[in-house]
């Protein structure tokens, strides 16, 4: 059958019916499609990554390689990351983690679903073991100690204030934020990481099973045959461990806070009758002084200690020469590197006070220290001299404080020298003009805080005449010759350097003022709150510091003749030492303390 095929021709221009065969093709011609063709259709993102997967093979596969081995790197690493700064080393990363391989086992049983939010808990809680371990590198580093989840979490105001006080307030601001940041940056990167792996394990389920069994036998035969690798076990679960240990340690810290409770409201003095109380010390001014980061370390440490000795044997002379003699001991003390006011508490209370919850405990009841037991006698008036105090005080009245001067009562005009708000040498003029050098009808007891030896050391106050204190603007010069914060905060030397002229600045400006202005009847019994930080007392340092009762009064130093201290300013290395929280109790009862034990 003839097949025939119709062609169509136009009109001719200008021949009828051409107008409307025109407008008809017009309408029923298709839309060009030379636009689409120049802009093509968006791919996804996953497209253009199989896309170029497929066109370059070996490096996607390096690629996946290598981020499959950083994922692998940064979850051992959480596992056995270290909690110090000094045991950061490679040799404690060459052991096998337990958690992974118990994380790798459970990823290969998980079917898909339970599988990611498996490794997301996973992920969360690496972040938590690398926070927790970051922490107490931080506090073990400043403080002495790990970090404390039920008690500490009040600190990181103060630390915040002293950034902004060290190093100004765009750096503590930068720092604070920096924080959230790297915490959330952690914890993206780590649930990244345990989802990477968790996907790999998976995909490749046989090796996978068989590698983890493997390491699973090689874990179970070291552990149990004790075998290690450059000083510590093969078999590792610090990580674990790492979480037990601060678990225990906030459960034990929330059991103290009730038996600590019931230790507070027994006090041995607590009943004495005021005309029982310190009989021995009446008619004399009575001066208890803390000496910011005095330390054994000053003492003993031989970048420290040659100068802060020679300060020591010229403070005893010259002592010697106007009348006043020493005797000298150790005291252990509650706190480490910081948190002064648990050093100042223990000694006045008689009460172990080594953290924020015990503080605010006893605090908050009505336990004898002893400054109050000179206010309760009636037979002493009672001031704190507290430079660093710039707020509210509460603690005014538990110490028993008739009058607090505060860093806004001393009428300086000079320059901050870092945290500190003025020099000793300054605070202590001030004591004398506005209170000690006053007539009064009773003889006085002071409670004195000195700030010039508080870290960063940098810059420090120096010695000028006493007649040229005025206001305090001598020391403008002082502070801008100074050395800046950053350039020692980060330099172990320099800080270890610095901090020993700061305390010979201190005791220079104490003993002084005892020189200038003690009388036959002024007592003075100066000590530090607590050692400096460890990188510059050493990781191994104790926590004592020294003491001193300094009188010209024999009959004062005969008291605590018992007491085996050492004659002079600096204690012997081998002189007693009492936990801080003895000497409430010793002084007391060396003075003429008569025991009517209260509560318990």
């Amino acid at each position: 059958m003839p097949v025939f095929t119709r062609f169509s021709r136009s009109p001719q221009p200008g021949t009828p019916g051409a107008e409307a065969e025109t407008e008809r093709d017009a309408r029923e011609e298709p839309e060009p499609v030379a636009a689409e063709a120049e802009t093509p259709a968006p791919r996804s993102r996953l497209a253009r990554l199989r896309t170029w997967r497929a066109r370059h093979p070996r490096a996607a596969r390096a690629l996946r390689l290598t981020t499959t081995a950083l994922a692998a790197v940064l979850v051992l690493g959480a596992l056995l990351l270290p909690n110090t700064l000094p045991a950061v080393e490679p040799d404690r990363f060459a052991r096998i983690p337990a958690e992974a391989v118990i994380g790798a086992v459970v990823m290969l049983v998980l079917p898909s679903r339970p599988r990611l939010v498996a490794a997301v808990l996973y992920g969360l809680g690496l972040t938590a073991l690398t926070t927790v371990n970051l922490l107490d590198m931080g506090f073990n580093e400043y403080l002495g100690r790990g970090f404390n989840a039920a008690l500490d979490w009040d600190l990181l105001p103060d630390a915040q204030a002293y950034v902004e006080d060290t190093l100004g307030g765009g750096v503590a601001t930068a720092a604070a934020v920096g924080a959230v940041v790297l915490v959330l940056l952690v914890a993206a990167v780590m649930v990244t990481a345990t989802v990477r792996l968790a996907d790999v394990l998976s995909r490749h389920r046989v090796r996978a099973t068989k590698g983890a069994l493997l390491a699973g036998t090689v874990w179970v035969t070291c552990a149990a045959l004790g075998l290690t690798l450059f000083g510590g076990p093969i078999a590792s679960e610090r990580g674990a461990g790492t979480l037990r240990v601060h678990a225990q340690r906030t459960v034990q810290s929330l059991r103290d806070e009730a038996a600590f409770a019931r230790e507070a409201k027994a006090d041995t003095f607590g009943n004495t009758p005021p005309d029982q109380l310190l009989p021995d010390l009446r008619g004399k001014d009575v001066m208890f002084t803390f000496i910011e980061s005095y330390g054994r370390s000053a003492i003993e440490d031989p970048v420290m200690a040659p100068g802060v000795g020679r300060t020591l044997d010229a403070s005893t002379e010259a002592l010697a020469k106007a009348g006043f003699h020493a005797r000298s001991g150790w005291l252990t003390s509650a706190t480490y590197g910081g948190s002064s006011w648990l050093g100042h508490s223990t000694t006045m209370s008689g009460l172990w006070i080594d953290n924020q919850r015990r503080y605010r405990t006893v605090t908050a009841g009505d336990h004898l220290t002893l400054t109050k037991a000179f206010r309760k006698t009636g037979a002493w008036d009672t001031v704190g001299v507290m430079p660093g105090v710039q707020k509210g005080w509460p603690e005014e009245k538990w110490y028993g404080l008739d009058k607090l001067y505060d860093a806004f009562d001393l009428g300086y005009r000079g320059p901050k020298f870092s945290w500190s708000t003025m020099p000793d040498q300054y605070a202590l003029e001030a004591f004398q003009r506005r209170v000690h050098g006053k007539k009064r009808d009773k003889p006085l007891m002071s409670f004195v805080i000195l700030t010039s030896s508080h870290q960063p050391w940098a810059p420090l106050p120096k010695m000028v005449g006493w007649d040229e204190l005025g206001d305090g603007s001598v020391f403008d010069a002082v502070q801008k010759a100074g050395k800046k914060a950053s350039d020692v905060i980060t330099d172990t030397t320099k800080s270890r350097q610095e901090y020993g002229k700061s305390i010979q600045y201190s005791v220079t400006s104490l003993t002084q003022w005892l020189e200038r202005y003690g009388t036959d009847d002024t007592v003075l019994v100066f000590l530090g709150d607590h050692q400096p930080m460890a990188r510059v007392s050493g990781n191994r340092a104790s926590r004592d510091v020294p003491v001193s009762i300094v009188a010209k009064d024999p009959k004062v130093l005969d008291k605590v003749s018992g007491w085996n201290w050492t004659e002079g300013l600096e204690p012997d290395r081998d002189a007693p030492v009492w936990k801080m929280s003895a000497f409430r109790d010793r002084f007391l009862k060396a003075y003429g303390s008569t025991p009517h034990a209260s509560g318990g």
